[in-house]
This record gives structure tokens, C-alpha cells and sequence, in this order.
């Protein structure tokens, strides 16, 4: 496994020269094939849950007769805006956090058992509702209100705990992950992702309107186990102390936020930065939060639907590894702006041409397949932009302005789509102009990449 580099025997010693090293932790290769093990398998975990509540969460929403915009809200924008709020003191204290378990896995094990009681409370929605119905009697403002209301809360909890997770799991491979092989690792991660979509979508979609409960309750044990798992046997190196301003005895909360947005948003690349990685983000937004039902408008089952997102995470698999490779050679950044590229003129496509099953079928797939082309080739573009020693602060800076488009967006989209009778195509031409932004933004990143060094000498700013 890896060892601080003090503790390594010089070249003509018995044990061998390690090969990658991150910070002061060196790997050999079987060290290496250790840690990406019990990383890919937190992240397996992680993305299990993702690729579940993206569908289920709405699915049971529709049966409690939530509209489009409640739906919008609390599944699109509500994690966002919390995430706005607690990401930013969550990645400050990480980063400055030294402890025995280091400065990152505190911040996980804590969190994921808490969020899985929540996965649990959500799985009987129906029995807490009724609960609540019965508790408040003649001021019960209605059984599905309630069961609404109890999912609501689950939901919250959930996403309160969430949002710390995800506050730190980027910044926990940052760490221990070797620089050199950090696009061709989040390669891998996409791969997990995708294999966890095909699992989900080939053999439980189908039951998920009728045993949701189960399959909650399912995710409850593989969500926390998995995450304290991987905490468990993942091993932090160690760290210089953190600068002086950081140690700070307790700096009074407006003294912190001024520091933290003078460090984080005074420079403008950096706001480039934000807007691309935002715009990039939102662009699949509308189609994900809503596909479902433009799926069921159109006549296709759940089990179609299912297939559908099969074949998008099949090719998007075999595709995941190159890409990851495609980012360490020509930079994230190229990659990103070429898939957005090619997403934007599929969606807008999609919007005039997608009115029936069979065109559905084909932008479906290519919408699937192009954002999970950007999300895989993107995927470790903060790692080569932030600067490392406060790469938790940068990371959520940069959720707060993605947060802030998330917390707009679904709602928006989800109250256009119930003024015009829910036209679904509606959300093709949604992606396909938020797409055009992020491309803008995008060139904006690159002129300024390029003039700090480019791919060979970036050194990021100060």
C-alpha cells in the first residue's frame, strides 16, 4: 500500500523503487491497484445511489400526484441550494482539518451511516405519511399530503448528509491519487457509474414504481456500508500544517467568508472557471430530470426506457477509458468544449425532429452518450485547474456557482412544462442553448489556460 516517502530505502536497497507517488504517499503497483480498489468500489457505491434516486425519486413523487415544478424543486434545485450553503464551511474545515484519520475521512464516515437512515425513511414514506395523517387528525392536511410531506423531510435529511460526501470525496482522490494518472482514474470511475446505470436499468427499473420500498431499503445497506468501507481501508499521507492565516485561533464568520470569497472569486479566470464547469453541468439537466415522463408520454415502458439507458451506459463504458486517456493527453478542457460541441447540435436537433418514439429513441441515446462523454473527459478537470493545497475550497466554490444554476433551472424548466401542457421536446431545446453557454465559456477558459502556461506549464493562479 502507500508509505510516506521516508519511509522508502534508497535505490540500491532490497525493496524496489516505487513508481507513483502523490504528495508525500508512494505507491507500488500493487499498493496502487489497492487504493484504486477500494476508491472504485465508495465510488460504486455512490454512484448506485445516484443512478436509483435519479429514477426512483421522481417515479414515487408522481404516485404521491407531485407536479412538475415540485418535483423540479426538490429533486433538482433542493440539493443544490444546501450544497450551496453547507459545501463551502464543510471544504474549508476539510482542508485545514489534521487529524489521525487525516483531513478527509473524517468528513465521510460520519455522514453516509446518517444519510442511510434516510434512504430507509424514504422506503416507508407510504407508513410515515399515514402516521402523520392519523397524529395531526381533523388538522391533517391529507393523507397524500402528508406521505408527501414525509418524503420531503427523509429527502432533506438525506441531502443535508449527502451534501458532505460529496463536499470531500473529490478532494479525498486528489490527495491520494497520483497526478500523473488522475483523467485515466476518473476514467475508471465513469466505467463504475456506467456499470452501476446498466445494473440499475437492465434488472431493477422495472420494479421500481411497485417495490420501491425494497429497493430503498437495498440501497440503504450498499450506500453506507460501501462509503465506511472505503474509509476503512483508504489510508490518507501526511500533511504540512496549513498556513498561517488558517490557523487562525477561530476567525469570526465574516472575517472567513471575505477571505474565502477574495480567494475563490477575485480573480476572474477562475470565475471563467465556475461559469464553464456550470453550464457544462446544466446542459443535460433538463433531459435527466424529465426524460422519464417524456418517455411515458410517449407510450414507452418503463422496461423500454430501461433498454434505452442500457445501450447509452454500454457504449458509454466501452468509451469511458479512452476518454480518460483523451484528458491526460490532450487536456480536459479540449474535451470538453468538443463534446459540448456535438451535444448542443444534437439537442437542438432533438427539440424540432424528436415527436415520436423512434426519433426519441436516437436523440435519447445521443444525449446519453455525448454528456456521459463530457462528464468522463471533464471529470478530473478541477484536479488540473485548482490549486491543490486548497483544492476543497476551490471544488466548492465552483459547486456554489453550479449550484446556484441548479437551484434556477429544474424548477424553471419544470414550470415551463406545466404552463404549455408538458411538452417534453421542450427540454431538448433547453440543453441544447444552456450547451451553446457552456461552449462560450468554455473558449473564455481556454484563452486565458493557454496564456498561464498551457497543458505543459499551467501553473494555476494566485
Amino acid at each position: 500500500g502507500p508509505m510516506p516517502t521516508s519511509a522508502l530505502p534508497s535505490a540500491t536497497g532490497v525493496r524496489p523503487r516505487p513508481t507513483w507517488r502523490a504528495g508525500a504517499l508512494v505507491y507500488t503497483p500493487a499498493g496502487l491497484a489497492t487504493l484504486f480498489s477500494w476508491l472504485l468500489w465508495g465510488d460504486f457505491a455512490f454512484q448506485i445511489k445516484e443512478r436509483i434516486l435519479t429514477v426512483a425519486a421522481p417515479l414515487v413523487l408522481r404516485q404521491l400526484q407531485a407536479s412538475d415544478f415540485l418535483v423540479g424543486a426538490l429533486i433538482g434545485s433542493l440539493p443544490q441550494a444546501l450544497g450551496m450553503i453547507i459545501t463551502p464551511v464543510i471544504a474549508v474545515k476539510s482542508d485545514r482539518h489534521r487529524g489521525r484519520r487525516g483531513r478527509r475521512i473524517p468528513f465521510l464516515m460520519v455522514p453516509a451511516p446518517i444519510a442511510s437512515l434516510a434512504l430507509i425513511g424514504m422506503g416507508y414514506t407510504r407508513e410515515l405519511g399515514a402516521w402523520l395523517d392519523t397524529l395531526l387528525a381533523s388538522q391533517s392536511p391529507g393523507l397524500i399530503t402528508c406521505q408527501l410531506l414525509a418524503f420531503a423531510v427523509c429527502w432533506v435529511v438525506f441531502d443535508i448528509f449527502t451534501v458532505f460526501v460529496n463536499a470531500v470525496f473529490d478532494s479525498l482522490i486528489n490527495d491520494v491519487v497520483p497526478s500523473s494518472l488522475i483523467g485515466k482514474f476518473f476514467g475508471l470511475f465513469r466505467a463504475v457509474s456506467l456499470l452501476a446505470g446498466i445494473i440499475f436499468n437492465f434488472w431493477i427499473i422495472g420494479y421500481v414504481e411497485n417495490h420501491y420500498q425494497t429497493i430503498f431499503l437495498g440501497l440503504s445497506v450498499i450506500y453506507g456500508g460501501g462509503l465506511v468501507l472505503m474509509c476503512l481501508y483508504v489510508r490518507e499521507g501526511p500533511l504540512p500544517p496549513p498556513e498561517a492565516s488558517a490557523r487562525e485561533a477561530r476567525p469570526g464568520f465574516l472575517k472567513s467568508a471575505k477571505t474565502y470569497v477574495k480567494e475563490c472569486f477575485a480573480n476572474p479566470y477562475y470565475v471563467w472557471v465556475f461559469l464553464a464547469l456550470t453550464f457544462g453541468s446544466l446542459a443535460g439537466g433538463p433531459v435527466n430530470t424529465f426524460s422519464i415522463f417524456y418517455a411515458q408520454s410517449l407510450g414507452i415502458s418503463m422496461e423500454r426506457y430501461g433498454r434505452l439507458l442500457v445501450v447509452t451506459f454500454i457504449t458509454s463504458f466501452a468509451l469511458s477509458f479512452v476518454l480518460g486517456w483523451l484528458a491526460d493527453k490532450f487536456h480536459p478542457l479540449r474535451v470538453g468544449l468538443a463534446t459540448l460541441v456535438l451535444y448542443a447540435a444534437v439537442m437542438l436537433w432533438g427539440a424540432w425532429a424528436a415527436t415520436n418514439e423512434t426519433v426519441f429513441n436516437i436523440v435519447f441515446i445521443a444525449h446519453g452518450v455525448l454528456m456521459g462523454s463530457y462528464l468522463t473527459g471533464t471529470a478530473s478537470i478541477r484536479q488540473r485547474l485548482f490549486p491543490r493545497e486548497k483544492f476543497a475550497q476551490f471544488w466548492s466554490a465552483s459547486n456554489i456557482v453550479v449550484g446556484v444554476g441548479y437551484v434556477v433551472i429544474p424548477p424553471a424548466v419544470g414550470a415551463l412544462l406545466d404552463a404549455t401542457g408538458h411538452v417534453y421536446r421542450y427540454t431538448f431545446i433547453g440543453g441544447g442553448i444552456i450547451a451553446l453557454i457552456g461552449i462560450a465559456a468554455y473558449a473564455a477558459v481556454y484563452r486565458r489556460f493557454t496564456a498561464l502556461g498551457g497543458p505543459t506549464a499551467y501553473v494555476p493562479p494566485r
